[in-house]
């Protein structure tokens, strides 16, 4: 019988590493010179930390690794984590949340099942987290630092698309939506399904309109934000304050000459989020994304704190960077530790 590794998985060769940790070190060099700190969760968390607080979609959650964890016999069930924000919160609850300001950063791999084995189960990430800040100002520093990182790189002509979780929420809360109902009418949405809103309040055809407006905006000003903000608020007044948050972003943004296009649809997978997302494309390849959930670490059970991060997807990062410069820096790091 031929010995085959599991569906899903890879293994790394040396060239693979050589690129695995050009990547690492780029992105812990800029973390670092940013005031981030390294951080490592647990590969095992407890399954309620994902689903107590309806953090994760029921479709993500139907992908999650669980088994029991049997102590005598009582059994505790528990995941391989799915996600790398949410146990970076659980640490911050148990041991930080003392802290008025966190700055903190990661690698580290989350796991998903994926039924045909074709794509990966496992994953690798680099992610930033700040916490505790609540200002655009905030938003500013961790757009800027993942852009930075990916620069470092050697990455050029990146993209970045902007999207914003507190429009999307407004809106769909019109249909009176609960959370959870949110993230999955909106999946649907952005897959050009629209039945389901029409159906869940016939008698407010204009809101079907208007969020179909709504997915539309694509832009790259904050000129063109406040013109939309303009038309949407004579008819839903209440999406003033995500429209004034957004456009304070993407005004810092413009005074760093930084460039980005406004998508709404590029909110895909928004589950905590509750402000700024945004998504980083290298050519066709999506290579990291991020956004604000100032609510997760309250419904987790912590303080009242503003959070937001990103994590670039260090799978994805290790087939397009320069194998000359991935090459180069492995060869000099090895003379540096034969010198030593």
């Amino acid at each position: 019988m031929k010995i085959q590794r599991c569906k899903g998985t890879r293994d790394l060769s040396t060239v693979d590493m050589r690129r695995f940790r050009f990547v690492e070190d780029k992105f812990r060099e800029c973390c670092l010179d940013s005031g981030y700190e390294e951080v490592r969760t647990s590969t095992i968390e407890y399954l309620h930390l994902f689903t107590s607080t309806g953090t994760l979609t029921p479709s993500r959650l139907r992908g999650v690794y669980s088994f029991l964890d049997w102590d005598g016999w009582s059994g505790e069930r528990v995941v391989l984590r799915p996600d790398g924000t949410i146990p970076i919160a659980r640490l911050y609850i148990e041991s930080m949340s003392d802290k008025q300001l966190a700055r903190l950063s990661y690698v580290t791999n989350v796991f998903s099942f994926e039924q045909t084995g074709k794509e990966a189960r496992e994953r690798w990430q680099c992610g930033a987290e700040l916490i505790g800040a609540g200002s655009p100002e905030a938003d500013l520093e961790i757009v800027t630092l993942a852009l930075d990182v990916l620069a470092k790189l050697g990455l050029k002509d990146v993209k970045l698309k902007l999207s914003h979780a507190g429009l999307i929420r407004k809106l769909l809360s019109e249909f009176r939506l609960s959370h959870d109902e949110q993230d999955k009418v909106f999946d649907r949405i952005l897959d050009g399904d629209l039945s389901d809103l029409t159906r869940l309040n016939p008698e407010r055809p204009d809101l079907v309109k208007t969020l179909g407006e709504l997915l539309e905006m694509k832009g790259k000003s904050a000129g063109f934000l406040k013109n939309m903000r303009s038309l949407f608020n004579h008819d839903l007044p209440g999406l003033e304050v995500p429209f004034n948050n957004f456009i304070d972003v993407v005004d810092l943004l413009e005074t760093i000459d930084c460039r980005y296009e406004i998508d709404i649809t590029s909110g895909r997978g928004f589950e905590y989020y509750t402000g700024l997302i945004f998504r980083l494309f290298a050519g066709d390849r999506e290579v990291g994304g991020g956004g604000r959930y100032d609510a997760l670490i309250p419904l987790m059970g912590g303080p009242d704190t503003p959070a937001l991060g990103f994590a670039l997807y260090l799978d994805c990062l290790m087939e397009i960077v320069s194998l000359e410069t991935a090459t180069k820096t492995g060869s000099k790091n090895s003379s540096v530790r034969r010198k030593r």
